[in-house]
């Protein structure tokens, strides 16, 4: 059975970077798109990224040209690099499993996630 398990989470202050690694266990990763979204109290879900199987990757627009995604080669792990962070960008972060990245980003179809990482911008 799939298993993702996020980590890298934290605080940072305003302008700060973060990488965070989704870590996939069970079934192998790289058959798969890999989506991130965020949830912050009394905020909708929101998509900010998503890696193909294939290594395409597809950004939301509230981070776009702050974030890189990418997988390491044996496909088991994803990482999110995110920089110039902003107050606004404190929230909850999980990765889960998706058919189709664009399905992900635009329709928020997946169907399997992990149980968060607390990302805390603040000075």
């Amino acid at each position: 059975q799939l298993q993702l398990v996020e980590s890298g989470g934290g605080l940072v202050q305003p302008g700060g970077s973060l990488r965070l690694s989704c870590e996939a266990s069970g079934v192998p990763q790289g058959y798969y798109g890999i989506g991130w979204f965020r949830q912050a109290p009394g905020k909708e879900r929101e998509r900010v990224s998503c890696i193909s199987s294939s290594g395409d990757t597809i950004y939301g627009d509230s981070m776009k040209g702050r974030l890189t995604i990418s997988r390491d080669n044996a496909g088991n792990t994803v990482y999110l690099q995110m920089n110039s962070l902003k107050p606004e960008d404190t929230a909850v972060y999980y990765c889960a499993r998706t058919s189709s990245c664009y399905q992900f980003v635009v329709h928020g179809q997946f169907n399997y996630w992990g149980q968060g990482t607390q990302v805390t911008v603040s000075s």
